[in-house]
């Protein structure tokens, strides 16, 4: 497993939540199209789940997938939440009473606001959770799977998409040549997150990966779109605008990397997985294993 919050990559919590908690974010063209590859992989799946979590799926990403596929599941929204001046966000130290809860736009349907690693539901209720490229902008991701394991049933199913390694590769070469400052996250490798799954006790995990490149006519048009996945939550992040100069430097980078007829490209990493909960296997005396798993966080 590759080591977490390096000087170059280090992010947490309250910069995710900065960019992401309390307030509306565009839809992105790359987040649908992957819930709906996503969507796809659930025909090859046998699941009647009465109860579905959406763990923090980006936004406009998933629309009616869910609620369609399932009309007789209740299904659950899980968002982040910005932390009030002063107090704890919810599900950092266990403060799950924090977490607020309201209808969704649809008859039967929730949303919460809580951490992905600290889901507010009873242990063992769960049959879906499903997560569409969310899973790579926790500092953590180690953590989450247990959580998620302890949240579903036995013969619960996770399914998840976070992107990999190679995303946005155009954009991490383009700022190479204004500064030395990251730009883009360390994104995990597909073998990585198999190797979290089986760690946290999921059975017949599977998880593969593919490439989508997207073309722009316009560098405007590509710049909406890495904006619109979320931002920079890097605690050696660049502060403050480009000058003249360095915004110069950097859309020839880019362009440099583009199409003969001029368009520019900018490449997406998926990875995708599904595992399932399984029942704990007796050993010869007739009793159960217990995993050793970490303590929780103190509060």
């Amino acid at each position: 497993m590759p080591p977490l919050n390096t000087a170059q990559s280090a992010f947490g919590d309250v910069e995710v939540r900065r960019l992401f908690g309390g307030r509306p974010r565009p839809g992105s063209f790359i987040a649908g199209e992957v819930a709906r590859r996503m969507a796809g992989r659930l025909d090859y799946i046998r699941l009647e789940p009465r109860e579905v979590v959406d763990a923090h799926s980006h936004p406009g990403s998933v629309g009616r997938t869910l609620s369609e596929r399932f009309p007789a599941a209740r299904l659950t929204a899980v968002h982040l939440a910005m932390p009030a001046s002063g107090a704890q966000s919810p599900g950092v130290g266990g403060a799950l009473a924090r977490v607020r809860q309201w209808l969704g736009p649809r008859r039967g349907e929730l949303r919460v606001l809580a951490d992905l690693d600290r889901l507010p539901f009873r242990p063992g209720t769960l049959q879906l959770i499903w997560s569409n490229l969310a899973l790579h902008w926790h500092p953590r991701p180690h953590e989450v799977f247990p959580a998620w394991r302890g949240a579903l049933a036995v013969g619960g199913l996770v399914m998840f998409s976070a992107f990999g390694p190679d995303t946005l590769r155009e954009v991490r070469s383009a700022f190479r040549a204004i500064d030395a400052a990251p730009h883009v996250i360390d994104f995990t490798d597909m073998h990585d997150y198999g190797d979290m799954l089986v760690e946290a006790g999921f059975v017949t995990p599977v998880v593969d990966m593919e490439t989508i490149t997207l073309t722009y006519a316009s560098e405007a048009k590509l710049w909406d779109d890495v904006r619109a996945l979320g931002g920079n939550p890097l605690a050696l992040r660049r502060r403050g605008l480009l000058g003249r100069g360095a915004a110069a430097r950097l859309s020839d980078a880019l362009r440099a990397q583009g199409d003969p007829d001029g368009r520019l490209r900018l490449t997406f990493e998926v990875v995708y997985g599904h595992a399932w909960k399984g029942a704990p296997r007796p050993v010869s005396d007739g009793t159960a294993p217990l995993r050793r798993m970490a303590p929780p966080r103190a509060g």
